[in-house]
């Protein structure tokens, strides 16, 4: 079997990879039966060079592998016909902008597994960039403080290595006695909290974040029953929520009436309530400033992500009276951060994660025939068919249909 690593080709450019260099040591090492190629590449974190000095095959030309992995999407005209490839595909939600990809890769009989697909028995997701997002995400939310009450400014993300270099930036800025709160309990929400927790911000629960008033800055991090109610007043449950997301509405304002800042790390599944509304932000005793919208729903669950913003562009304001996008040095904006591949501004540190997760959970079922399920339920495109598992995508996989190729 001959792996091979890809060179990243969409733009703007990511600088992630799939495996470093000293994960593919462990790979070969575990698996010495195994050969890997290394794409060259100008962009990635880690340069060709280090793959080298590891002993690692680096080419112009690896087309002869078996199984490629990836990052991000690959242009349609770089996708090599009747290969297995592990990407984001961003097309599980019938994404119209990746259309054309889905319909190229069943046209070139191309057995695609999406980083995304990759699940347990449970459906819960093995791998992923989500802490990264968070990280970087929570950092952003208190560049964007500064920034906006002139108290300090913070260098972006992308140019400092490290979670540790982004938290010792923190730690040296003075803050006031703000409240943040946090929604989001997973990988992303519970990135955000590593970086409140290594600024030393204090953490307080609900009703002391509600009742409270503080000399120091402190936050809150709330799960879904703390944000929503059921309609009906009757008895509520995380299970009851999940099943019965339409009985239940959003109690978010109570937050947004003593909150600072609003950093958005939630899962947010379809016919759940919005979270936070436009009437809550026009209301006169909403004290919300900035949102890190983290998870990035645009037109979703937050009323103020009206569209993602980028690592060159990060803030952007959002007038509630109007509900619309204005600069964010406008006196009644929100300053909103909604970058959608925050985790790209921490290359080294996301990669070397992901790579982590990927030989722990990905990787073994190459080698014990799948035991667990794992390559199955992550697999939606084999010789030219969707896969059952994702048999919901043929409309959008044959409508309009020529595919580029």
């Amino acid at each position: 079997m001959k792996f091979g690593i890809i060179k990243e080709r969409k733009n703007p450019p990511d600088r992630r990879v799939v495996f470093t260099p000293d994960e593919v040591v462990r790979l070969k090492t575990e698996h010495p039966e195994v050969e890997i190629k290394v794409e060259s590449s100008d962009i990635r974190v880690f340069s060709d060079d280090q793959y080298r000095d590891k002993g690692i095959t680096v080419a112009e030309d690896i087309t002869d592998c078996d199984v490629f992995f990836g990052v991000k999407e690959i242009p349609v005209n770089d996708l090599i016909p009747n290969k297995k490839y592990f990407f984001f595909s961003h097309t599980i939600k019938k994404q119209i902008h990746n259309q054309k990809l889905l319909q190229a890769i069943l046209h070139k009989n191309i057995t695609l597994y999406d980083h995304e697909t990759i699940v347990d028995k449970n459906n819960k997701r093995l791998i992923g960039f989500g802490r990264y997002a968070g990280i970087v995400g929570a950092y952003n939310g208190f560049r964007a403080f500064g920034i906006k009450y002139e108290l300090f400014t913070l260098p972006k993300a992308e140019t400092l290595r490290s979670k540790e270099d982004l938290v010792a930036k923190l730690k040296r800025q003075t803050l006031p006695n703000i409240k943040i709160v946090l929604t989001g309990n997973g990988k992303v929400g519970m990135g955000a909290k590593e970086m409140l927790d290594g600024m030393k911000v204090k953490q307080v629960t609900v009703d002391e974040f509600l009742n409270k008033i503080y000399t120091q800055p402190v936050y809150v991090q709330v799960d879904v029953l703390d944000y929503n109610k059921r309609m009906d007043e009757k008895p509520s449950s995380k299970s009851d929520f999940y099943t019965n997301p339409k009985e239940y509405t959003s109690n978010f304002e109570r937050f947004t009436k003593v909150a600072d800042i609003f950093m958005a790390g939630h899962f947010h599944a379809n016919g759940s309530p919005d979270i936070l509304t436009q009437e809550m932000l026009k209301a006169f005793d909403c004290k919300i400033k900035i949102v890190a919208d983290i998870s990035c729903d645009v037109n979703g669950p937050i009323a103020c992500t009206i569209k993602a913003s980028t690592i060159g562009e990060p803030f952007y304001g959002y007038l509630p009276s109007e509900n619309k996008e204005v600069p964010y040095t406008h006196p009644g904006a929100i300053m909103v951060m909604a970058v959608d591949n925050l985790p790209c501004e921490l290359p080294k540190d996301s990669s070397e994660g992901f790579g982590e997760m990927f030989m722990e959970h990905v990787i073994p079922a190459f080698f014990n025939n799948d035991k667990d399920g794992i390559l199955e339920r992550a697999k939606i495109t084999e010789n030219g068919k969707l896969t059952p598992r994702f048999a919901y995508l043929q409309d959008y996989a044959t409508e309009n249909t020529s595919p580029a190729i």
